[in-house]
């Protein structure tokens, strides 16, 4: 279970505010890239959440939801995306890093030092770390994780009403069947990301 020793270590080299920060949305078909940067105060986390925090992935839907809020109640936290055109311009990559920048930036308070999940960091305002599977091993990172999850999530969703058929409310933009069938029904929209192979293929076969 994720817990506070790397923010501890961050604390006795100095450091005050340290941010956690993850990603949602790197391997879909269609959507934003969204992140989350969540700077935790351990002094104002209520037991239940200290204990329920863990990586997005290995929580159910409604467990997500209720964490979201109380995250939200208790944390100071940062929302950023990276539209379907930067991920078609800049590359997956680079969009998550435009995403997690612009995370930190909408925090209230400037972090001096960032846990990343992942094993490469962005490049931030803030010196940071890199840490691999860090959303199971960092409270931080962990609250980051379902911060970002959420929001994707939910904003897959409500395209999914404008888009029906692709069904994104539950494969999230994800290459599913469902999501397949799709698209050799009703073709490309404009949420899909057009530099990605499965994506390029469809749309070689129609201009053929």
């Amino acid at each position: 279970m994720p817990n506070f020793e790397f923010e501890k270590t961050a604390l006795k080299n100095g450091h005050s505010f340290i941010a956690g920060i993850d990603e949602a949305g790197r391997g879909p078909w269609a959507g934003p890239v969204v992140a989350g940067a969540v700077i935790l105060d351990r002094n104002k986390m209520p037991d239940h959440l200290r204990d329920g925090l863990d990586d997005s992935k290995k929580l159910s839907e409604g467990k997500r939801a209720a964490l979201f809020d109380d995250i939200l109640k208790c944390a100071d936290v940062g929302i950023g995306q990276a539209s379907v055109e930067e991920i078609d311009d800049i590359n997956i990559l680079q969009a998550t890093f435009l995403a997690m920048g612009r995370a930190v930036g909408k925090l209230s308070q400037k972090p001096d030092f960032a846990l990343i999940d992942g094993n490469k960091v962005p490049p931030l305002t803030c010196p940071a770390e890199a840490i691999v599977k860090g959303d199971g091993r960092s409270l931080s990172i962990a609250a980051a994780s379902i911060i970002a999850k959420v929001t994707r999530d939910r904003l897959m969703a409500a395209l999914a009403s404008d888009f029906p058929g692709y069904g994104w409310e539950k494969n999230k933009g994800y290459g599913t069947k469902t999501h397949q069938l799709g698209l050799e029904s009703l073709g490309v929209t404009d949420h899909h990301r057009k530099s990605y192979k499965p994506i390029i293929n469809i749309l070689s076969r129609q201009e053929s």
